[in-house]
């Protein structure tokens, strides 16, 4: 039982190595990576050279294979071209594995003491993240190792080798356990790694072995195939047509009696005859298939049609997943999303100025849509940021992530408030029939369009943090409490003065200014965030506090509290 136990953390030990250096390549290399993909749309030749080059980086096709599919949901990415990057993939990981069973022992203790004093020293820089990788590639080695060893006594017992040797017969079953490994470890690559180390132990003989190797293939393409699952119909194509090409390796199964005959006869050992079965196979499968990429795209689409599905509702557009293990790019997706929730809210203001002059019920209309389009993308990005590992975050990237979470619950709140005083205005000209002063809809528009400019300005601070315009925004600020108050007394007046219209109104016109307080608010609050990241740049504690802590509003009436 203890030898078992001792296979099983050897082989858990390699998933994880694996994955270590998927995401360390991907954090300091992603964006270049995502760029070289990009470029290479020309022609299928130079995508299949892109997909073995990014793969042999990244150590996973399942990471090629995302990138991928979210260049296609983009539309950045024809369909061939990505498929041909995916045949190129699984030549890529072909030549890891290659690679990764050479005798590289020695290189092992190197790799992790020299990445550990890496990564704790500089954790949050490129250095360190590249320490990461080198943590990675040593446990990987350190894995086949112990596997090897933990593997010895097992086939020494009869009962093992009575058993795998019952596995023999069955081929078909060896291909869904490749497969079913591939999937729960989420790497064909540590699958194939695996089964070569159990084949040179005499654990599992040759049939076996290349019945696993050619299943992980099929797992891998069943891995992309549910991680494309959420995507769009465009980049489930890229996942279905991956698949496809490797469900069509299958065609060698009735072969591999054969080979597995003529391989024996060689004298390689086995681990080295898994290896190159795997190279050669896919090699061959890949080159074979890649000039069929448009007839299997014009296959997908057939399978896979585009329906119309408009519920109404705005859906995130620049929330890639496959960018959440670089941060930087991660980071500027959800930038770039934030601020077109920003651009729904100034759209909004522009309908509740009509719905304040008109009496026409579209702008009504088109401000509810629109907060619901508020909602939406708030959600996508809220939960997007959720998902981002922040554990090796510099601290920069810290608290970017934190002022893009801040202006989205700003702005989230805003189109709230906007719709909420729509009610108002709505209720008091269609319920009570009454409606503002000549002098209170001017006043009203006057603090509206300097509203508008604080949002406008606010956002472009956020975009670029730069310390003068959050400074000027905080002048404009103070400039519209100035006004604001200035309006309040005016209106006063008018009751003094005993304006009829201004008096069927007072309640709603003081409601509006005050709500309208709320909004600035809200808008400039990030100059704050920008002067905070300036002064923590310098190393200076902050010299100038805002005067009152931001508190976020309490929930309207009639809108559920989010979370």
């Amino acid at each position: 039982m203890l030898t078992l136990l001792h296979l099983l953390s050897s082989i858990a030990l390699l998933v994880w190595g694996t994955h270590i250096v998927r995401t360390g390549i991907m954090r300091v290399y992603g964006s270049h990576l995502r760029r070289l993909l990009g470029h290479s749309m020309a022609n299928a030749p130079m995508a299949f050279t892109a997909g073995i080059g990014v793969t042999a980086l990244v150590q996973s096709s399942n990471a090629t294979a995302l990138l991928a599919i979210s260049f296609v949901a983009q539309s950045l990415m024809t369909l061939p071209t990505a498929l041909a990057v995916m045949l190129g993939a699984d030549v890529g990981t072909a030549l890891m594995a290659r690679v990764l069973t050479l005798d590289l022992s020695w290189l092992s203790p190197l790799f992790t003491l020299v990445g550990v004093c890496l990564f704790l020293s500089r954790k949050q820089t490129r250095a360190g993240q590249l320490g990461r990788v080198l943590i990675g590639l040593g446990l990987i080695i350190l894995a086949l190792q112990l596997i090897v060893a933990a593997a010895e006594p097992i086939t020494e017992a009869r009962g093992m080798q009575v058993l795998f040797t019952s596995l023999a017969g069955d081929i078909l079953l060896a291909v869904v356990v490749g497969a079913l490994f591939a999937v729960m470890s989420y790497s064909s690559l540590a699958a194939v790694l695996l089964i070569a180390t159990l084949a040179s132990a005499g654990l599992i003989g040759l049939p076996v072995a290349l019945g696993v190797v050619i299943g992980a293939n099929v797992g891998s393409g069943v891995l992309a195939w549910l991680n494309a699952t959420p995507q769009p119909v465009p980049a489930r194509r890229v996942a279905l047509g991956n698949l496809l090409y490797k469900l069509a390796g299958l065609l060698v199964l009735p072969f591999l009696p054969m080979l597995v005959e003529w391989m024996s006869g060689l004298g390689y050992s086995p681990q080295t005859q898994v290896i190159a079965f795997h190279l050669v196979y896919n090699s061959l499968r890949c080159l074979l298939l890649l000039p069929t990429v448009r007839p299997m795209a014009d296959l997908c689409e057939r399978l896979l049609p585009e329906r119309a599905q408009d519920n109404g509702v705005a859906q995130p557009r620049h929330l890639d997943p496959a960018a959440l293990e670089t941060p930087t790019l991660a980071l500027a997706n959800a930038t770039r999303e934030t601020l077109r929730i920003g651009d729904l809210v100034e759209i909004m203001l522009a309908r509740l100025l009509e719905a304040l002059r008109e009496d026409r019920p579209e702008p009504g209309d088109d401000i509810r849509r629109l907060d619901d389009d508020v909602d939406a993308l708030y959600s996508g990005v809220k939960l997007y940021l959720a998902r981002m590992p922040r554990d090796d975050l510099a601290e920069q990237e810290s608290r970017r992530w934190a002022e893009i979470i801040e202006l989205a619950i700003n702005l989230e709140q805003a189109g709230d408030i906007i719709e909420h005083m729509l009610g108002k205005v709505q209720n008091l000209k269609t319920s009570k029939r009454r409606s503002f002063s000549d002098r209170g809809v001017s006043e009203l528009s006057q603090l509206h369009a300097l509203l508008c400019a604080n949002l406008s300005l606010g956002l472009s601070v956020f975009l670029s943090g730069d310390s003068a315009s959050a400074r000027q925004l905080l002048q404009q600020k103070r400039q519209f409490r100035k006004k604001e108050r200035e309006l309040a007394h005016a209106h006063v007046h008018r009751l003094h003065q005993q304006v009829v219209e201004s008096i069927e109104t007072s309640a709603a016109h003081l409601e509006l200014i005050a709500d309208m307080k709320r909004l600035n608010s809200l808008f400039c609050s990030a100059a704050y965030a920008a002067l905070e990241g300036q002064q923590a740049q310098r190393g200076r504690q902050p010299v100038d506090p805002p005067q009152k802590p931001q508190v976020a509003p309490a929930p309207l009436p009639g809108k559920p509290a989010r979370t």
